[in-house]
């Protein structure tokens, strides 16, 4: 069966990594690779391999989240993250594994912006090669979806989603298992999943990051919610200007697919769902639902009036799920460890966490995932680490230009279901970031 494959090949990625006494890791997300993460990887592997260390892995993985200090390096037993690193610091990263931690670029974990956070969508992100299903796998990957396609019953799967209060992290916030149990009641021969992927707002890279770092989690919860809503073909709606997620989603499509994860007859049953990839030519209204569905059917990309909405006649003219890279993220670990986990996170309204982009005038700019309920003054203060030479904090951009800015005697507003991705000031009077 599926599943002893997967527990198997589980079993035999964790023993490869057991019988290593090091791991070192680098990040190979898009912000480290412009600042030369995968030279930095080449140079510590040769160092590695030159001093006859067959005991210690060399990795590349996902973002770490400080984009700011990039690139960013990991080395466990005990962990220790360095920042800012180059070639020339390979040779004592590799003699740090026998004569301790290289101080002059060792980057403090203990700061807010690292203990601050909660993991659930960007838990893999830094752990595991995006690269490899292998490493997903070992993650408990895809036992999500072995165990929906198995064991239950697509409306337990809906009713587990409804339960435990997820919101599309779209910018709308609007309750995911009421969207995909509309799209389950709805009548048709043939239904459409749709991720959409077409983020545009300036400064966000939430979902980019997402798909780079960790593309199986999103294809798992497209597939699971192709399961619990009945359809058969997906599509990933994805800006052209992210190449590298491109790349590897298209890779990690052709893994799941060789593994019986996509495709027919998925985990030996008779559910089938494919996974196509639709690029976006840059128009930000693409990002709209409707606007989005009429580019993926080559017509021009505008929206166009509601009703009918696309759960019930969508891509087309068929009952369509669309929901964001986000959003999908966070279906796996829900099906995994259950709804009542999930709703115990955030506040009475909106469940779980969010993941915010920090860019602009902040000191920490970066990837972070926080619960839901924290404050915007949290979030620049403490995690974002202030204002860049003391300067005041006057406003914060949320949700890119279709998002407005909040003054900063809102600062203590709690985030319930913001879209939040460009922190800026200016010294000039409150108004429209710059």
């Amino acid at each position: 069966m599926m599943r002893d494959v997967l527990l198997k090949t589980a079993e035999a990625e964790r023993a490869v990594k057991d019988e290593k006494k090091h791991s070192i890791r680098i990040c190979t997300a898009a912000s480290c690779l412009s600042c030369g993460a995968e030279k930095v990887r080449k140079a510590i592997a040769e160092k590695v391999k030159a001093a006859g260390r067959e005991d210690t892995a060399v990795a590349g993985v996902g973002c770490m989240g400080l984009c700011a200090k990039g690139p960013l390096v990991t080395v466990d037993g005990p962990e220790t993250m360095y920042a800012e690193v180059t070639e020339e610091d390979a040779a004592d990263i590799a003699a740090s594994l026998d004569n301790g931690p290289v101080e002059r670029i060792r980057c403090d974990t203990t700061t807010p912006f690292f203990q601050r956070q909660e993991k659930i969508v960007l838990e893999n992100c830094d752990r595991i090669n995006p690269e490899r299903i292998e490493d997903y796998i070992a993650a408990d990957g895809y036992l999500a979806l072995t165990t929906a396609v198995l064991e239950r019953q697509p409306f337990d799967i809906v009713d587990e989603i409804v339960r435990s209060g997820l919101r599309g992290r779209g910018g709308g916030g609007y309750p995911t298992g009421l969207k995909w149990s509309t799209v389950a009641k709805a009548p048709g021969p043939m239904k459409y999943v749709i991720c959409n992927a077409d983020e545009g707002d300036p400064g966000a890279f939430m979902d980019r990051s997402i798909l780079e770092c960790d593309p199986h989690r999103v294809l798992e919860g497209m597939a699971v919610a192709a399961y619990a809503v009945g359809a058969s073909e997906g599509y990933i709606y994805i800006r052209a200007e992210y190449p590298l997620a491109v790349k590897r989603l298209k890779l990690a499509i052709r893994q799941a697919e060789k593994m019986g994860l996509l495709g027919k007859n998925i985990a030996g049953t008779d559910f089938s769902f494919s996974i196509d990839i639709r690029l976006g030519a840059g128009a930000f209204v693409c990002g709209e639902e409707t606007a989005l569905i009429a580019s993926i059917e080559g017509q021009r990309g505008q929206p166009m009036p509601r009703p009918p909405y696309p759960a019930e006649s969508g891509l087309w003219d068929s009952p369509t799920l669309i929901n964001n890279v986000e959003t999908f993220a966070n279906i796996a670990p829900i099906i995994r460890k259950g709804a009542d986990w999930y709703a115990a996170i955030g506040t009475e309204t909106s469940k779980g966490t969010k993941v915010f982009a920090l860019a602009g005038r902040i000191n920490n700019t970066g990837l972070i995932e926080v619960p839901m309920g924290i404050t915007l003054r949290e979030i620049v203060y403490d995690i974002g680490g202030g204002i860049p030479d003391g300067k005041a904090f006057k406003a914060v951009q949320t949700g890119g230009p279709s998002g407005g800015c909040v003054p900063a005697s809102l600062a203590e507003t709690p985030i319930i279901r913001s879209t939040t991705n460009l922190c800026r000031s200016s010294d000039r009077s409150w108004g429209p970031a710059a």
